[in-house]
């Protein structure tokens, strides 16, 4: 029986593990953050469902990278705080994100988060870690598809130029 063949909790974290749980926390606090502004900008009352399950999303992974953290004495990275709820009228409309940009930005960095996992998944030797960055990735992918359909409903969604001219036979 090797160092990486007992219980995956018992096992030593390699330094790919732990700058992708590091780093995971940092864009999740800051995300959490982010979000909450969007929020307090966003109209749309579907989007702002959207934004919370996202905020939601963060929270619960911030909660189990931590744990990951403290349990193998890594000292957690700085987090921003959060953010007070707002009144979309006390925002200057100059000053304002709108709707399409929100969802877009979402859709961006659930792109970003879906190959971040995935790289976490591949490079990982503790199955704990793969496994937990694996419902990370369903997770996002879920919420990915939500948004999808929601910037089709709303004509949000700025497709590539669709190739319709087909070569004839």
């Amino acid at each position: 029986m090797g160092i990486l063949s007992g219980n995956p909790k018992d096992e030593p974290l390699h330094y790919g593990e732990v700058f992708s749980v590091w780093s995971g926390l940092v864009a999740g606090s800051s995300m959490i953050a982010g979000y909450q502004t969007f929020y307090n900008h966003a109209g749309d009352e579907d989007l702002k469902k959207i934004i919370e399950d996202i905020i939601d999303l963060c929270r619960d992974e911030v909660k189990q990278l931590e744990k990951i953290l403290k349990t193998n004495g890594i000292g957690l990275p700085p987090a921003p705080p959060e953010r007070p709820v707002a009144r979309l009228e006390d925002i200057p409309p100059g000053a304002k994100f709108n709707d399409p940009e929100i969802s877009a930005a979402l859709t961006a960095d659930l792109v970003a988060g879906l190959v971040a996992c995935s790289q976490a998944m591949g490079t990982s030797t503790r199955e704990d870690i793969a496994l937990m960055y694996g419902q990370f990735h369903a997770a996002k992918a879920l919420i990915g598809a939500k948004l999808l359909r929601l910037n089709k409903n709303k004509g949000w969604l700025v497709s590539p130029p669709l190739h319709v001219d087909y070569p004839e036979k």
